[in-house]
């Protein structure tokens, strides 16, 4: 039996963020909800867990992915609740992430300003809105937020998508 690791992403809502991960082979699970950082100095922002298996999709794939699926070079008057981040349980990961995220750098034309924290505390969204996307994709959200998102993992991404969005 592999290990599954854990990743905490945030960029934009967390019902797009789930669904990008939710899309994903080797991805065992997305707990979607509120993140707040270890020394408590930001405040919860929407974010998500990504339980991954490392040996069907790498974290270098999932943080390329997530940084291509929100605005990762722009900052707005909503950063607070959508803060661009990536939350880590292990401290060893932080010199790996800035690595993943200074190589991705180069795609951009604006600065990458997606930080690297250390997770916190977790807070879950309502049960009510756990798997929205894939729960009626019909949605008129889901049509104009979070389609296009999924449409773009089926051209960059394909050798990552489950069978669920192919």
């Amino acid at each position: 039996m592999n290990k599954v690791l854990k990743i905490g992403f945030g960029g934009g809502c967390h019902w797009c963020t789930e669904a990008v991960f939710l899309a994903l082979n080797g991805v065992e699970q997305v707990e979607q909800g509120f993140i707040a950082v270890k020394d408590g100095s930001l405040d919860f922002s929407e974010a998500v867990i990504v339980h991954y298996d490392p040996t069907i999709i790498t974290l270098k794939d999932l943080v390329a992915i997530h940084l291509d699926t929100h605005k990762s070079d722009k900052n707005h008057s909503m950063r607070n609740k959508y803060r661009s981040a990536i939350y880590y349980f292990g401290q060893e990961f932080t010199p790996v992430l800035k690595q993943f995220i200074s190589d991705k750098q180069e795609e951009y034309n604006n600065e990458l300003i997606t930080a690297i924290l250390p997770f916190g505390t977790f807070k879950s969204s309502e049960e009510r809105f756990h798997n929205y996307y894939f729960s009626d994709i019909e949605k008129p959200f889901c049509k104009t937020h979070i389609s296009p998102k999924i449409k773009m993992l089926k051209e960059k991404y394909a050798k990552h998508l489950s069978s669920k969005v192919k």
